[in-house]
């Protein structure tokens, strides 16, 4: 597909975007059209495949555990996207929405080891959206998960701590992913001063990944291009 024709529907799922602004995150790496909706507000495009070649769905504050007017709707719109045979992108809390609209709720769960900081991920299988199979370092912060996805889906990725660290349905242009290729270690830092000042969470969890030495393979290059191509 010829880069004038994409147009990309970003999904915001973020909360309070003072602390959190995934749209800004993903545009960075964007060379295509690209339009923002705002979930929270339930505000998703209408006539999608009319008007977008592409979605992509944002990490989140919020817990996909938690079950707000907002997210219902979102399941919704994930359901439609997918008959509609729309390319689909999730990272973070987007990787936990689409398993949770198309394998249902038994498949995300509350982390029992939450992942924070920049963390080695494991390419199992040699892939489109990763490459090939290896080892990779990216930003991870998630306190949910994805487990026990059946044989519709491709499992690309793991760590030791997250057996499904990326998807892929199978036979389709589906993807999830858990990390957040998409924040560089700078932006990285920002968003756990953001966490660490608003005084919520495991904040010496956030302040020791702050403290470490940020490792990213720039893989984020590699997804977006192989995404839009798609």
């Amino acid at each position: 597909m010829n880069k004038i024709d994409i147009r990309v529907a970003i999904i915001d799922n973020s909360i309070d975007k003072s602390i959190y602004d995934p749209v800004n995150h993903w545009s960075q790496f964007l060379d295509v059209k690209w339009v923002s909706f705002r979930a929270k507000k339930s505000d998703f495009p209408d006539d999608t495949r009319k008007n977008f070649t592409h979605i992509i769905l944002t990490g989140s504050e919020a817990s996909i555990m938690d079950r707000s007017p907002w997210v219902l709707d979102e399941i919704e719109f994930v359901k439609e996207a997918v008959s509609q045979k729309i390319p689909i992108l999730g990272s973070c809390y987007g990787h936990q929405m689409i398993a949770l609209a198309l394998a249902g709720p038994q498949c995300v769960r509350r982390s029992p080891f939450p992942e924070i900081g920049w963390i080695p991920i494991k390419i199992l299988r040699e892939n489109a959206l990763l490459g090939k199979k290896g080892l990779f370092h990216s930003y991870t912060i998630h306190f949910d998960e994805v487990i026990g996805l059946g044989n519709d889906y491709d499992i690309l990725a793991s760590t030791d701590l997250c057996s499904i660290h990326a998807f892929q349905k199978k036979k389709s242009c589906v993807w999830g992913i858990q990390s957040h290729p998409e924040i560089s270690p700078e932006k990285g830092k920002t968003l756990l001063k953001n966490l660490i000042n608003q005084g919520e969470g495991p904040l010496d969890i956030y302040k020791k990944a702050l403290c470490s030495i940020p490792e990213d393979s720039g893989i984020i290059k590699h997804i977006i291009d192989a995404f839009i191509k798609y």
